[in-house]
């Protein structure tokens, strides 16, 4: 019997931004069909310069707010195409929304004309600031829908309710992952999430900007185990009826984030506090019983471990070459 996987030919819409260029990684190296769209807005062509030479790797540059003509056959589609930290989304608010919802009802119905499965990339946004902890999928959140984040938060809530509404006609097999913070090369340095700004920070020996008290806390996911939950979930036989959190429920502080990085990447840059913005989560934590369950799926690499993995690529992009061991620093204090 040929045990060997199926080759199939999958669409990844935002396959250039951070998870999406490691999850185009994985398919080719699974010998599937890999069809990049991204519009760059917030993708990079940086990550998956490595990937234009693959045969088995086509780039379309397109928004799915306005999507082209797909002339392939399409068996999967991932769509992960949405800025996805506050300050890349706040930019352009009302871009955001309508990349969350037009966007995603138009890869709804390329999904329903190719007889294509969806994964829709929703967030643990979707929960807000939220009032039950660790946060289980039942839970239906606590958002402020007029607030700056609600572009992003609310976007995906409504691109949530196309899918399950596409899903419940019996249009399109959907499936849809709420992810929680992750992590990993591919990030940028600008991009305003926590554990790039840490690591940038700490590098270029400037403040470590701490919002709030850094009490606040927050569950770090290694990109590569991110991915294989994404695939996990594409590819489980029976179609769930709900979303599935996808993230690692270590939960850590942010002072305790920044104290880590500064053990990974030996630094004099010390913290420095800042107000925290309107609507900004308090604690934020998977409860993952749902995707253990169904997926056989939970988060392998540790947040030290991962940091270690993540720092190096850091210090190479920002041109960087001595290793860290090598700076001469202070001890941690």
């Amino acid at each position: 019997m040929d045990m060997r996987p199926v080759s199939r030919t999958i669409l990844v819409a935002g396959g250039a931004g951070f998870i999406g260029s490691h999850l185009c990684t994985a398919l080719l190296a699974q010998g599937h069909k890999v069809i990049c769209l991204d519009s760059f807005q917030t993708g990079r062509h940086e990550n998956v310069a490595a990937l234009t030479e693959h045969p088995n790797f086509q780039l379309i540059e397109a928004d799915v707010e306005q999507l082209p003509e797909v002339r392939e056959r399409l068996d999967r589609v991932y769509n992960l195409a949405s800025p996805a930290s506050p300050p890349a989304y706040q930019a352009d608010p009302v871009r955001t929304m309508m990349t969350n919802v037009v966007g995603t009802n138009n890869l709804l119905a390329l999904a329903e004309a190719k007889g294509a499965r969806l994964l829709q990339a929703s967030t643990s946004e979707v929960y807000g600031d939220p009032e039950v902890h660790p946060q289980p999928e039942g839970y239906t959140g606590h958002v402020n829908c007029n607030g700056p984040r609600a572009c992003y938060d609310e976007g995906k809530r409504a691109a949530e309710a196309l899918c399950y509404d596409y899903l419940r006609a019996d249009r399109v097999d959907v499936r849809v992952a709420r992810i929680f913070n992750t992590y990993g090369p591919h990030m940028q340095c600008d991009d305003g999430r926590i554990v790039s700004n840490f690591i940038c920070q700490a590098l270029s020996d400037q403040p470590m900007t701490i919002y709030g008290t850094g009490e606040q806390t927050r569950s770090f996911c290694y990109v590569t185990d991110m991915v294989d939950g994404l695939m996990a979930l594409m590819e489980l036989g029976e179609t769930p009826d709900a979303p599935v959190n996808i993230g690692n429920p270590g939960e850590f502080t942010i002072l305790k984030l920044a104290e880590l990085i500064r053990k990974v990447a030996p630094t004099d840059a010390r913290p420095e506090f800042h107000p925290l913005p309107k609507d900004d989560p308090k604690r934020r934590r998977p409860d993952i019983t749902r995707a253990k369950a169904l997926l056989g799926w939970a988060p392998r690499v540790p947040l030290e471990e991962g940091l270690k993995k993540t720092v190096p690529w850091f210090a190479e992009a920002l041109g960087r070459t001595e290793p860290a061991s090598n700076r001469v620093v202070e001890a941690q204090r």
